[in-house]
């Protein structure tokens, strides 16, 4: 099932098995935005992400480190 910017704990969790060598405290959101875009199961419009949505999937990645 394709990942949506609303699926926070889904795409943190890849992002956990992905990038696990980083602080996701210390993340830029530019980083991130772009990390969740270049993930495979990742399926959704690029022009529809926020720093809300970004801010969603921090702490969601920060909660499960």
């Amino acid at each position: 099932m394709p990942l949506k910017w609303i699926d926070s704990l889904d795409i943190a969790l890849d992002l956990l098995e992905t990038h696990p060598e980083i602080d996701p405290e210390t993340i830029r959101f530019t980083d991130l935005r772009e990390w969740i875009l270049a993930l495979d199961s990742f399926d959704d419009d690029p022009e529809h992400c926020n720093e809300r949505i970004l801010e969603a999937v921090q702490a969601c990645w920060i909660a499960e480190q």
